[in-house]
Parts: structure tokens; sequence; C-alpha cells
């Protein structure tokens, strides 16, 4: 007992205590995967109240969590890795192909969801009297505007669903990214007298953040390629190459992880900035490496992103029975209900409001039957964002506690409402998706039939956003690769087999945005930055030094 007396040794015990929580969730996860309406994250969330329940009689009602929550751990420790491993691990052409749709959604979307949310909390919580300031009021339509959609895509499956897959994922991504551009920008600003003036200053600051956040993650993902295919690319002997597999990672995690700070340090949003860097790595960094490296990569990258949530929802569920916060509004009991209520009611409205009709907007610009979002696929979509998660709380903390703690009391009922509607929305709604997407969507037998009804439907109209690993030759370049053949640097060459159905017909490539980027990628961007066109030209040019060049074992 006199270890966990000293101060020294009980954070260890508690750090101890915790990761063997993190080891439970994953176990028990695991067991409950084929479960109907269990998954991960609701599991690490009973098993974060259930613990906190635990420490909570153990301290005789003083404690209940064995780590003080902090939004710099979230944000700079915790959140790196998972978005970074969500722009790494894209489909490109699955998340370009819908490009558009997924940007109405994230980007537009969001904006009218804030707009909503911002405007009830301003019209039905001010009359309350909870004393917040019209800066809160809007950073609740930034918070709220967060979604949280891990439960859908665990429950989809990508390879039936890819175009379902892609718009949940990429809007998802896209959704975080402007929740906290528009969480700065409204920091950003003295908002005690709004006017035009002010309302413009915030839309060019929002678009201002969005612009460079994005060119600084392009710049980092382009700087890795550069490094490493000067410092490696055909050049590295046999015996060197076990070293240099080393370096090759942590160049790719360092550079990643520096665009990231970067990014905060400059006051900009380092989740888009990681996103698009993950992007950029998985185009050209990624097929400069070795084998090896990018085995490593993708694992290291996966195991890290997967953990940082099991972390974040075990936490979440910990620190909802938080006594120090309650306390604040116990003696109004009501009145936090209400505004949990309240702030609920608003989320649906604000989703649907920018859903549905985003979608008949999307569908208009749509020819093809197989592109349009049908009604059981809208409504997919507009579930999977209902749920609200660790974005959501990591930025109410932020506006509305000083390390973990919560010493006012209209600042205590927004972060107790906050816990309330991630509980209620993770765990309810959660429970509820799979039931609710097996119901609306094809069983997998009928799928299947239908795949191997088309045995020439080509791989890129069937591969999903996010699969195990980067996009292949035919995804990339839109043409079969045979024999070794490289594919010319125009993406258009003349000797293309000729489509053996209309399917494959359509996937040859159109004046399209992506076919002219195609052309400049393979004749501009690649010969300097390398990628897998630049991996397959040396190999049919150098055959002679292919046995000094590292071959992938």
């Amino acid at each position: 007992m006199n270890i966990l007396s000293d101060p020294d040794n009980s954070s260890v015990v508690d750090i101890n205590l915790f990761v063997t929580l993190l080891c439970a969730c994953i176990v028990i996860g695991h067991l409950l995967e084929e479960n109907r309406w269990m998954n991960e994250s609701i599991t690490a969330l009973f098993i974060g109240v259930c613990t906190g329940f635990v420490i909570l009689l153990i301290s005789g009602g003083k404690n209940s969590r064995l780590l003080i929550f902090s939004e710099d751990l979230f944000f700079i420790y915790l959140l790196p890795p998972i978005i970074f491993n969500a722009g790494f691990q894209v489909k490109k052409k699955q998340f370009f192909r819908n490009f558009s749709t997924i940007m109405l959604f994230g980007a537009v979307g969001t904006l009218i969801s804030f707009v909503v949310i911002s405007l009830g909390a301003i019209a039905l919580l001010r009359p309350m009297d909870i004393d917040l300031a019209i800066g809160d009021y809007l950073a609740l339509g930034a918070i709220f505007a967060a979604t949280d959609s891990v439960c859908t895509l665990q429950v989809l499956n990508q390879d039936e669903t890819p175009l379902l897959y892609s718009l949940v994922f990429g809007e998802g991504v896209v959704n975080d990214a402007t929740s906290v551009v528009l969480f700065n920008a409204v920091q950003n600003f003295d908002l005690t007298h709004i006017n035009t003036t002010v309302a413009l200053e915030l839309v060019g600051n929002f678009f201002y953040l969005f612009i460079t956040s994005t060119i600084l993650g392009v710049v980092a993902g382009l700087l890795s390629a550069y490094i490493i295919k000067k410092l490696y690319f055909g050049r590295i002997q046999s015996s060197q190459i076990r070293a240099f597999q080393d370096r090759e990672v942590a160049i790719m995690m360092l550079l990643a992880y520096l665009s990231y700070m970067l990014s905060e340090l400059f006051n900009l949003s380092a989740i888009l900035t990681v996103f698009f860097c993950g992007i950029v790595m998985s185009h050209y960094t990624w097929h400069n490496v070795t084998e090896n490296s990018r085995i490593t990569t993708k694992h290291t990258l996966a195991t890290l992103s997967f953990v940082a949530e099991i972390f974040i929802f075990l936490f979440v569920g910990m620190d909802a029975l938080d006594i120090e916060k309650w306390r604040f509004v116990s003696s109004s009991p009501k009145m936090s209900i209400s505004v949990s209520g309240i702030l609920l009611g608003l989320v649906l409205v604000g989703r649907a409001a920018l859903h549905f009709p985003l979608s008949f907007l999307s569908n208009l610009t749509k020819k093809s039957p197989h592109e349009k979002i049908d009604f059981k696929k809208q409504v997919t979509i507009w579930w999977a964002g209902l749920m609200r998660g660790a974005v959501s709380m990591a930025l109410a903390y932020k506006q509305f506690t000083s390390l973990g703690h919560t010493n006012v009391r209209g600042n205590a009922i927004m972060i107790t409402s906050t816990i309330t509607v991630v509980l209620f929305s993770t765990v309810v709604f959660g429970l509820i998706t799979k039931p609710l997407v097996r119901f609306l969507m094809p069983s997998s037998k009928q799928l299947t039939r239908m795949i191997s009804s088309e045995p020439a439907t080509p791989q890129s109209l069937t591969v999903p956003l996010l699969g195990g690993g980067q996009d292949s030759l035919a995804d990339l370049y839109g043409q079969n690769i045979t024999n070794g053949q490289a594919p010319e640097a125009s993406g258009g060459g003349q000797n293309m087999p000729r489509p053996n159905s209309l399917r494959m017909l359509l996937t040859r490539p159109t004046r399209t945005v992506h076919y002219y980027w195609r052309k400049f990628d393979n004749a501009f961007m690649r010969p300097v930055f390398g990628g897998l066109a630049l991996f397959l030209m040396y190999q049919l040019t150098n055959r002679n030094k292919c046995a000094s060049f590292p071959r992938r074992t």
C-alpha cells in the first residue's frame, strides 16, 4: 500500500491500470466483433463507465478517472495518428471520384449544420439564463457539427458498398477538419458585436484556414517524397537496405507529425494538413520506399490509430462520471437534461437540413444511376452523421474547461450536456446502427450474385475507399498493366486493350479533371517526386541493376 500512497508511484500505477484497460477493450471488442449490437467504440465506452464507477466507489465519491484529460493530450498526441492514417490509407481514386459529393457533405454541409445549431442554441438556450457569451453559442455550433462515423464504418462492408463507404468515410474526415477550422475561426474573432463585416471576415478566415492548411499538408508530403527519392532511389546497396528501412519509416512519420505541429504553430487546421499530407505520401512517398518499409509503415499507422481511438472512447466513458462537473449542475438537474435534449434535437435537425437537400443536389449532377444516392443510402449516411464523439469532446473541453477542470456553472452545464449527447448518440444510436444498416442495405448473398453475374467488373468499381493496401495500377492509371509493362506517361496509350464490356468501356479515361491531372502527374510530378510510375520505369530500363536493387522479400 506504500506504493499507492507515493505520489510519484501513483501516476505509474494509474498508467498501468489504464494500459490494462486498453488491452481489455481490445480483447473484449474482438470477442464481441460478430455481435449484432456491439462494436469496439461502444465496448470501450461501457468499460470506461464501469471503471469510472468502481473508482468513484473506491475514492469515496471524489474521483472517477485515472488520468486528467487535457485538450493538448487529444490534439497533439491522439488525433494526429488517427487523421494521418485515414489520409494515408485512403483509396484515392474512390475518394476523388466522389470528391465533389464528399466536399458538398463535409464542407458545405458542415457549414449548414453549424448555422442551424448555432442559431438554434441562441434561440433556445439563451432564455434559460446559462450565462454564455455569443462566442460560446457559435462554438457550440462547431462542437456539435463534428460527427463521428466510426460506428457506421465498422458495420459497412467496403467491398459490398464502395460508394456508400467512400461517402461516409470521406464526409467524416472532411467534416472533422471543417468543424475544427470553424472552431478556430470563431475563437480568432471578437464576436461581441456581430455585423456584416465581421461575418464576411469570419467566412474569409474560414477559407484562408482551409486553403493554407491543405497547401501545407501537400508541401510536407511532397518534401518527404523528394527527400526519400534523392536519398534512396536506386542508390542504396543491398547491404544498406536494412539500416535505411528504419530511416524511411522515421522520415515519413516525423515529417507528417512536423506538418501537423507546424499547422498548430501557425494556427491553421492541423487535421486538414495531416490528412492531405497522408494522401500525398501514399501517392508518392509510399512507392519510393522498400516493400518492408511499406508493410511496416502501413501496420504501424493502423495500430497507432486504433489504439488512439480506443483510448479516447475509454476516457470519455470514465470522464462521464466525473463528480466535479456534475456537482455544479446537481442543483438544477432539469436544466441539464433540457440543455442535453435541446442540443440532441438540434443535432438531428441540423443533420437533416444538410443531408437530404444536398443529396438531392448531388443526384442532379449524376447521370449514371449507379452514382446516385438512393433513399436508403441517404438514410444510412444521415444516420452515420448523428453520432458525436472524440472531436466534439475535445472541442468542448477546449472551450469550456481549463486543464480538465470546470469551475463555472455555465461551463459545467455545457460539458455535462456534451458528455450526455456523446454517450447517448454513441451508445443508443450506435446500438441501432448494425440492425438498421442490415435492414436498409442488400444482403451479402444478393451482392455476391450481382458481382458474380458481371465477371468483367473492373476492380476500380468494387474496391473500397479505405482498403488494406494502396491503389493498384489499374486504380492509378485506368489501364491494364500486363507482362510488367509500365503505363504510358500520358495515361491514355493507344495500345490499350479493347474493353470487352460496356462496364470496362466506362473506365476508359475521359476528358475530365482526373484525366488532365493524371497527364500532368505522370509528365511532371512523378519524375520529380517519384512514385509507382518511376519505380516501374526504373525496373524496365535498368534490368541489369535489379539484382543490386532491393528486391521485395
